[in-house]
């Protein structure tokens, strides 16, 4: 058997998808004429109670354009040092914006409002870069997918708040923070200035990202798009998929919070795995005892049974449900993990 928890990226369309995108009205979104776009965008915008809402090709271009709106050139934002726009979007923040970003050691991910005031420049100080925009993720990807408490999250607003600063989420996974915390979404469109979510992660969608925010800045963000090469032309095929992910595939990543659980509890009984991470959503980070078995070792031996997973470095290793872990996958993954030995 092959099974792949390297990421929830790797799910395909299931039938029910793909009937809807083979049935989908489209016509070109760069004239803002497809129609199914322009549904999926008010859909998604309309969700977390926000005016409007962009369709991007990807999570790592809708947070690079929220950051280009949020920014000059010279600022600075804060933001922890597992943070996605920091670690995986290619240097995207010095390259498109010209920003620094000032690094918060959190925990698992998570930042506090007393570490964000504390980091803020001065802004009257011209000597260092003027602070301008706070990026924050739930859940976390390095961190393991923990979800923030949604008071934490206000009492960071606050500080922006006071301070003048703008509030970015990147949301890639917030599907699975809504779903393991039961928060409510319009809370989020609230708290935010603009939050980016991902449909080709969790929910199972091929392609794609949107960035909601007011009417204003997702205006803006149309213009920044268009700088990055994202505009697409009859995309609301694509559109059509996010639309019955929104219908049908929330609910169920409860069940792919429930396997990396399990996961968890069998790796924690192992013992040649020094360290799991709490596990509240679909991600399952742990890592080896190396006087017993080295992590490329671990890798290899899963490898073996056909069970792919990934490395993550400093010897920390990751698998990831979705929705195409079926529960026959699970059990068979259970017992060959279950039956892991050390030679």
């Amino acid at each position: 058997m092959k099974v792949n928890l390297i990421s929830d990226t790797v799910t395909r369309p299931t039938p029910g998808m793909m009937e809807a995108m083979n049935g989908a009205e489209v016509g070109d979104d760069v004239f803002g004429e497809d129609p199914t776009i322009n549904a999926f965008q008010k859909a998604v915008a309309d969700f977390f109670g926000m005016e409007a809402a962009l369709f991007f090709p990807s999570g790592t271009m809708a947070n690079q354009a929220a950051i280009k709106l949020h920014t000059q050139p010279g600022e600075q934002l804060i933001c922890d040092h597992y943070a996605h726009v920091y670690n995986y979007e290619g240097g995207g923040v010095s390259f498109n914006s010209g920003v620094s970003c000032k690094l918060l050691v959190g925990h698992r991910g998570m930042i506090t409002a007393e570490q964000v005031e504390s980091a803020i420049n001065p802004p009257d100080f011209y000597h260092s870069p003027l602070t301008s925009l706070v990026c924050v993720e739930n859940t976390t990807n390095k961190g393991g997918g923990a979800c923030y408490d949604f008071r934490a999250l206000q009492e960071i607003q606050r500080v922006c708040a006071q301070h003048g600063l703008a509030y970015h989420l990147d949301g890639a996974r917030l599907w699975n923070a809504l779903q393991a915390t039961g928060d409510d979404p319009k809370a989020y469109g609230a708290l935010f200035d603009t939050i980016s979510v991902c449909f080709s992660k969790g929910l199972g969608c091929p392609v794609g990202s949107v960035l909601v925010g007011s009417a204003e800045k997702i205006n803006q963000a149309l213009r920044v798009r268009k700088v990055l090469g994202g505009g697409m032309r009859q995309a609301g095929y694509l559109a059509a998929a996010g639309l019955y992910a929104l219908e049908h595939h929330q609910k169920r990543l409860q069940d792919d919070h429930r396997r990396a659980r399990e996961l968890g509890e069998v790796l924690g009984r192992l013992s040649f795995i020094a360290k799991v991470e709490p596990i509240e959503t679909n991600i399952v980070i742990f890592e080896a005892d190396t006087s017993q078995i080295s992590s490329e070792n671990m890798v290899a031996a899963l490898e073996k049974e056909g069970i792919r997973l990934i490395g993550m470095g400093q010897g920390k290793l990751r698998l990831v449900t979705h929705l195409d872990y079926t529960e026959e996958q699970h059990q068979y993954t259970l017992e060959k993990i279950s039956a892991l030995r050390v030679s």
